[in-house]
């Protein structure tokens, strides 16, 4: 994996470029999450020309515990791995189930060896090491696999929550020295010049900046090719979250993609990305579609706004959702159509609906690489 910053703003804004087995991604950038290898209700072609600049989707998540669960990780291995096996050849991330194990509450056991938990599909006993996420994910094959770690619960007390990144830490560099005796074994990437999967630690610390310092001073000991900042978005209030992101980045390397999970809404991840983070995902943009929820702007350049598509006014309303995005759903049905597709039911709505919302999505990052690389 290469990584390389072109240009950065004032604020800490950075335009780069980050080089994968798979292909080249541009910086900032916004993953649309595929969490049992499919970005809900919208095909893979379609997912690759999304956006004004047809550019689409560069690089997409999906999710160890769940395709652990099904179709089980020997099986997508057996496929040549989760690129084949969904038709993507664009670059992928795996997140490595942390956050869904700690989403499972009364399911799930920690110890400091690993986490214990029943699965939620059939409650069957399953165990998660932080050697067994990784063997997972070198079977999934993707460009860049998380370590293992847990997140903790907000709110949290501090004893709390530097006891839980203890174990995160731990978790950390068993994750790295297993997999760095076991990367080689993705055969496929043999195809792509011999290149392997890349390997990003994740900073814990809750809501609290000294851990969050000493959880960053940490993991850049062990030197991973990149970090992410996880534990946010959780229910705190978006000031916190802004202020946790900001004292984190101080203590990440300038030269390494820095990447912040789960955030956020549009106007959040546009300010994120002018702070100087360089890689964010979210289910946001096609849970909110298959709820009627989509994200436009009243005026070019004006606040982000969230139109509710289910409401009455909107029955005979001609205009499309947002009259200065050019994306395939707002080229060609109004939101009279976009309304009495989600009212009757149709699963066409939720398709419409995400496609939209991602490419609003995509179109906002393609907007801030664009003022990044002017700086």
């Amino acid at each position: 994996m290469g990584f390389e910053v072109s240009r950065t703003g004032e604020g800490g804004g950075r335009r780069g470029q980050l080089q994968l087995p798979h292909g080249l991604v541009e910086t900032p950038v916004f993953m649309p999450v595929g969490t049992v290898a499919s970005v809900k209700a919208v095909e893979q072609g379609v997912l690759e020309g999304l956006g004004g600049d047809g550019v689409g989707a560069q690089i997409i998540l999906a999710n160890t515990y769940h395709l652990y669960l099904r179709p089980g990780h020997e099986v997508v291995r057996r496929m040549g791995g989760v690129h084949r096996f969904m038709s993507w050849p664009r670059p992928m991330l795996t997140d490595s189930g942390g956050f869904q194990v700690f989403s499972l509450k009364g399911l799930r056991k920690v110890t400091a060896d690993g986490v214990e938990f029943r699965s939620h599909l059939d409650g069957s006993k399953h165990f998660f090491s932080p050697e067994h996420s990784m063997d997972v994910q070198i079977a999934l094959g993707a460009d860049i696999a998380m370590v293992f770690d847990e997140c903790v619960e907000t709110p949290a007390t501090w004893e709390r929550t530097k006891e839980s990144m203890g174990l995160t830490h731990d978790w950390a560099r068993r994750s790295k020295d297993h997999f760095e005796l076991h990367k080689e074994r993705v055969p496929w990437f043999a195809e792509l010049g011999g290149k392997t999967q890349a390997q990003f630690g994740i900073v814990q610390g809750g809501m609290y900046a000294d851990l969050r310092k000493e959880s960053a001073e940490r993991l850049v000991e062990m030197d991973f090719p990149g970090y992410a900042i996880g534990g946010l978005a959780v229910g705190e209030p978006r000031e916190v979250t802004r202020e946790m992101i900001a004292r984190t980045l101080e203590h990440l390397p300038q030269d390494k993609p820095r990447y912040v999970m789960g955030v956020g809404y549009p106007d959040e991840i546009e300010e994120y990305a002018k702070m100087g983070v360089d890689m964010m995902d979210c289910v946001l943009p096609t849970r909110a579609g298959r709820h009627g929820l989509l994200f436009m702007r009243e005026e070019a350049g004006g606040p982000v706004v969230r139109m509710n598509i289910k409401r009455k006014e909107y029955a005979e309303d001609q205009r499309p959702i947002d009259e200065s995005c050019t994306c395939m759903v707002c080229k060609r049905y109004t939101r009279a159509y976009l309304r009495h597709l989600y009212v009757a039911g149709e699963a066409l709505s939720a398709t419409l609906n995400s496609v939209h919302n991602l490419a609003f999505y995509l179109d906002t990052m393609r907007r801030v690489r664009g003022e990044l690389g002017k700086t």
